[in-house]
């Protein structure tokens, strides 16, 4: 029997979305799945050497908010300068309260395990980026490489 294959495609580059394609990716590995992410359009910034990831409560009315904020505090609100910063501040506290590694620990964890991380080379020509801003051991390649792997797997996730 073959090996069981994973694709996730991640296409989002805030804090929130961050976590499953991680998350998904280190515990598909660590069950003995082949795993491949290919990383597109704003997804790329969770390659960054650097990251600057924040979460984005306004484009996620899902979100559950501290003392009960989401109830009586108006979307409008979450347009305030500031907001954004200080969402994502408790957002990275709650985190760590509770013990969830962070973004760079579960992209350290997914390289350990021998994920594939793909970039999009459309989209980094599309954005004038360099790959010098990204961590090392990426590959580099376009949609139609990771349509042979996503094609033969198991599962195949977009988030």
């Amino acid at each position: 029997m073959d090996d069981k294959k994973l694709a996730i495609i991640a296409t989002k580059g805030s804090l929130d979305w961050a976590y499953p394609p991680f998350i998904l990716a280190s515990t598909a590995a660590a069950l003995g799945y082949e795993t491949q992410i290919f990383f597109t359009f704003y997804g790329l910034q969770l390659l960054k050497k650097k990251l600057a990831l924040a979460v984005t409560p306004i484009g996620n009315p899902g979100m559950p908010m501290p003392m009960g904020m989401d109830k009586w505090f108006p979307v409008l609100g979450m347009t305030l300068p500031g907001m954004q910063g200080m969402v994502t501040s408790m957002m990275k506290q709650k985190m760590k309260s509770k013990g969830v590694a962070s973004i760079e620990e579960l992209r350290d964890l997914c390289v350990e395990a021998d994920v594939k991380l793909i970039a999009c080379q459309m989209t980094v020509d599309l954005f004038d980026m360099e790959r010098t801003e990204f961590i090392d051991g990426l590959e580099y390649a376009g949609a139609a490489a990771f349509f042979e792997f996503a094609g033969e797997s198991d599962i195949c996730l977009y988030i």
